[in-house]
């Protein structure tokens, strides 16, 4: 058997087929809460800072860690019994995710914006749930030399799906109504749910004992004390914080930006959603490229530096207007800078973890970064409206600096403690 046919046999277990498909499930919901949604919140004539304050619909993402020790832990009485413990987690937040899709495609911003916020949050709510659970899921039921291929597979299924809807939703709605578009998207879910039915139940750990404040403070208080042992702690977390804050400040725009200017759905689908959907990829490979030629720490400062850079080509798109030509080159470079900055980004954070708490505190990390996409991104809707949209590009070129300050701090405290 060649090397590359040796490489390549894990992916084809029926346990990794298995990751790829519940990743689906998983990436499946998080466009139709987030880039989707503003296409047709801008469509529907919804405010810029209106549409702005929707980014903090994606905050279940970034607090998920609150309750995965719940969702950890606790049996449910009758799906437990007939599922076992994991899978039973899985259908029920998978159903949950169904119910959030068909009710925010019921939604109209027009009428009611609120009420399509609320079901956009339970979206999200259920689908940071799923996530806990796949997660664990996929480490559990995977032998130690399948997990790169695991965790390979289960990537690749969340980016498929966000493809899915992301631009397949739109290629819908430019033909259907927003409320079927939404309910083909439900529909799809049923991938993840034989997956779940059909799949493996992992074999549960053993209980180490012990009550009720024992366990708290093992799954929740010993990561955090770990961590705030290390020198310069604060400014480790303001780095994770920070870093892809300016790219995500003009992603939640991104797409309100091209409605504004002119580009239709099918130009927003071909464009920004698959030829930027490959552009990620690569530079996802390509990052992969540059942390083994260069490092880490060098990938990060030349990512960063890219990604504050690619941000300013779409002031010459708003100068250019609807230029499908240059709508691909402004968005082919800002997905491959933003796929090797989050390649070097993720790199980076798993190397904080420590090895006797990686799920957990890697969660908690991971949650961080989130924030700066959900919470710290609000008030871009605002700053757009205010500034207008060349000058906001270049206000998220500017957001990208304090993430490259952080950065030159977090090396003089790492040369310190050499």
């Amino acid at each position: 058997m060649s090397a590359l046919a040796a490489a390549l046999l894990p992916f084809g277990r029926p346990r990794v087929l298995a990751v790829l498909a519940m990743g689906f499930a998983s990436g499946l919901p998080l466009a139709l809460g987030a880039g989707t949604l503003s296409v047709w919140l801008a469509e529907s004539g919804v405010s810029r800072a209106t549409i702005g304050l929707f980014a903090a619909i994606g905050t279940p993402y970034a607090l998920k860690f609150l309750w995965a020790p719940l969702v950890d832990r606790l049996p449910l009485p009758l799906l437990g019994r007939l599922l076992g413990r994991r899978r039973s987690w899985l259908l029920l937040t998978q159903a949950a995710v169904i119910v959030c899709m068909i009710g925010l495609g019921q939604a109209d911003p027009r009428i009611d914006p609120l009420l399509t916020a609320t079901w956009a949050v339970a979206l999200a709510i259920s689908s940071a749930s799923q996530d806990i659970v796949v997660d664990a899921w996929r480490v559990e039921i995977l032998e130690r030399e399948l997990l790169p291929a695991g965790a390979t597979s289960v990537q690749l299924g969340y980016r498929i799906a966000m493809l899915t809807s992301g631009a397949g939703a739109l290629y819908l709605a430019s033909a259907l109504p927003w409320a079927t578009v939404y309910a083909v998207m439900a529909g799809l879910m049923a991938i993840g749910v034989a997956t779940t039915l059909l799949g493996p139940e992992p074999e549960a750990p053993a209980d180490p004992g012990g009550g009720i404040g024992q366990r708290i403070v093992r799954a929740v208080v010993h990561p955090f004390v770990e961590f705030a042992g290390r020198p310069g702690w604060p400014v480790l977390l303001a780095f994770v914080l920070f870093y892809k804050f300016g790219d995500a400040f003009a992603g939640v725009m991104t797409n309100p930006f091209l409605v504004d200017i002119g580009f239709s759905k099918i130009d927003i689908a071909n464009v920004a959603k698959v030829f930027g959907f490959g552009a990620s990829l690569a530079g996802l490979a390509l990052g992969g490229v540059l942390m083994n030629a260069v490092g880490v720490t060098r990938a990060l400062w030349i990512c960063g530096i890219l990604q504050l850079l690619t941000n300013l080509m779409f002031v010459v798109q708003a100068r250019a207007g609807a230029d499908l030509g240059l709508l691909a080159l402004t968005i082919g470079l800002e997905n491959l800078a933003g796929g090797m900055g989050s390649a070097a980004f993720v790199a980076y954070i798993s190397g904080l973890c420590a090895l006797s708490y990686t799920a957990t505190q890697y969660a908690l990390l991971s949650a961080l970064a989130a924030v700066g996409r959900t919470l710290l991104s609000t008030s871009s809707g605002w700053i757009a409206q205010q500034l207008g949209w060349e000058l906001f590009f270049v206000a998220s070129a500017v957001a990208a600096i304090p993430g490259l300050l952080l950065l030159a701090w977090v090396g003089r405290i790492e040369r310190a403690g050499r």
